[in-house]
């Protein structure tokens, strides 16, 4: 991704659909942080309702909904930083582990990737040149 411009669909797409690639630490974390934020949006509604409530039901609904439609760029997201770390992919399936996925967070957020190109690509924020 060119950082002079904004990113078009196809960047966004390859950025939470695609596991080819790499990403860094602050597009790990900040796109991880927009996740969760879309996340958060309906479990914020279903917390000010009353328990219940055909309203705080259907917000229930939601969040649910959510959570499992993001489940996939979250884990998209964990392989290419483990792919900017020169590890395997098949690594992000710890974030499933509830203790474990913590720390597997803070190293995947605090734990600079491999400099330069490495198996998974040749520079990080981008898909993997064939």
């Amino acid at each position: 991704m060119d950082r002079t411009r904004l990113p078009d669909r196809s960047d966004l797409t390859w950025l939470f659909f695609k596991t080819s690639g790499r990403v860094n630490r602050a597009a790990y974390f900040l796109s991880g942080l927009l996740v969760s934020i879309i996340q958060a949006f309906p479990y914020y509604h279903f917390k000010l309702l009353p328990e219940g409530s055909p309203e705080s039901e259907t917000w229930w609904s939601i969040f649910v909904v959510v959570v499992m439609a993001t489940l996939w760029p979250l884990v998209v997201l964990a392989v290419k930083r483990l792919h900017d770390l020169d590890k395997p992919g098949i690594v992000a399936l710890v974030l499933f582990v509830p203790v474990v996925s913590i720390v597997a967070f803070l190293v995947l957020c605090l734990f600079p990737g491999q400099p330069g190109p490495n198996r998974y690509g040749r520079r990080t924020n981008e898909p993997a040149q064939p």
